[in-house]
């Protein structure tokens, strides 16, 4: 089978090997004559980063790029990023890169045309229409990891250094103009963050399938992707250059944050301050977190994850399906608590306090209190 296509959902992807060389058409078809591109340290020097600048300097959009983004990118990171799509005169962004470098990129496109500061813009009840929308630039977006998904996101999670809380920017016109999934691109990704941003997207599925909210397309969506992972991290974690499989999880990928549209709940709750304070990795955090979150929440998705189970082929139904994810996790040496995750002595009371205010909370089929969501974080410790 050829995993190459054009789809137009939800913005218009073009998926496929190779596909990076159409970097110059995607950005015209953006409306892009000046872009930014806008990355994290690490790939700023990679090849695959260099190649993508080659081509847009090679097709008279030049090679300006932005690296100062840290692993969980916060508002000193976008206030720099903003600084240089202004001085350069830039009129869009390619937004490059894993989780960081997506959302960082979405928002240097979304702030700089806006004249009211970053927190103004918190995903709080309408807040996003305080925004200008026709002073968003487009963004064209690339993900070099298969995880996130944030390429076919509407949001980009920014923490507060400050406050040390993860927060969520919304608004419709962030999601990208163009999409360029080319597996090729995360060949070279390392087997731990194959792993880890794998199991982000498995993460976002079975938080989308569990999620209480009613929204057929993306309980669909979000069951066939955790098939794909399935089928498709172990093999790409065994063997990186696995290009069907690497193929089949940035699918995975894009196709969990789609479903996530109905919903996430404890894992991102949980793992959104916990990465906040201790700077984790987010998809290995979110690993971290499912197996007691699954637990904590049996009394309502019991009935649907057997569902899940015999339509992945999972015998046992919730247990099955429960033994299989611990599974998965050992095959990656996943931790099985914080501790082993490195976090010694955690901050309780500030953990929960940051996940009951989460966002994601609202998504949980359990109600998160402040008494069952510490004695659910108890259980990973």
């Amino acid at each position: 089978m050829t995993l190459t296509a054009n789809w137009s959902y939800p913005t218009a992807v073009r998926f496929g090997a190779g596909r990076i060389s159409e970097i110059a058409d995607a950005c015209a078809a953006a409306g892009i004559k000046k872009p930014l591109l806008v990355t994290d340290r690490g790939l700023a020097g990679m090849e695959i980063t260099q190649k993508t600048l080659d081509l847009l300097d090679a097709a008279g959009l030049g090679r300006a790029v932005f690296s100062d983004v840290d692993p969980n990118p916060n508002e000193k990171n976008a206030a720099a990023g903003v600084q240089a799509f202004r001085d350069g005169g830039h009129d869009g962004v390619v937004a490059f890169g894993g989780g960081s470098g997506l959302d960082l990129g979405k928002l240097v496109a979304f702030l700089a045309g806006q004249t009211r500061p970053l927190w103004d813009f918190e995903d709080i009840g309408d807040w996003w229409t305080r925004a200008d929308a026709d002073a968003i630039a487009p963004i064209v977006a690339v993900p070099t990891t298969a995880g996130t998904g944030s390429e076919v996101g509407r949001a980009s999670v920014i923490t507060n250094s400050e406050t040390e809380e993860k927060k969520i920017i919304f608004h419709p016109r962030i999601l990208p103009s163009v999409v360029i999934c080319d597996p090729e691109l995360t060949v070279g990704m390392p087997p731990f963050i194959t792993a880890g941003t794998g199991l982000d997207a498995f993460a976002h599925c079975v938080e989308a399938y569990c999620s209480p909210h009613y929204h057929p397309m993306s309980q669909g969506m979000a069951l066939e992707g955790m098939r794909l992972v399935k089928e498709y991290l172990p093999r790409a974690y065994t063997d990186g250059s696995d290009l069907e499989a690497r193929a089949h999880m940035m699918s995975a990928a894009a196709m969990g944050a789609t479903a996530f549209q109905k919903g996430l709940g404890a894992i991102h709750a949980l793992s959104h301050p916990i990465g906040a304070i201790y700077h984790t990795h987010h998809g290995t955090t979110n690993a971290v977190c499912m197996p007691a979150v699954l637990r904590f929440n049996r009394p309502a998705i019991e009935e649907i994850i057997a569902q899940a189970a015999r339509y992945l082929g999972i015998d046992g139904g919730f247990d099955g399906f429960c033994a299989y994810v611990d599974a998965l996790n050992d095959s990656f040496q996943v931790p099985k608590t914080l501790a082993a995750l490195g976090i010694e002595n955690p901050d309780i009371d500030r953990i929960v306090a940051g996940a009951l205010s989460d966002p994601s909370t609202g998504g949980n089929p359990v109600k998160m209190t402040a008494e069952n969501t510490r004695a659910l974080l108890l259980e990973i410790v």
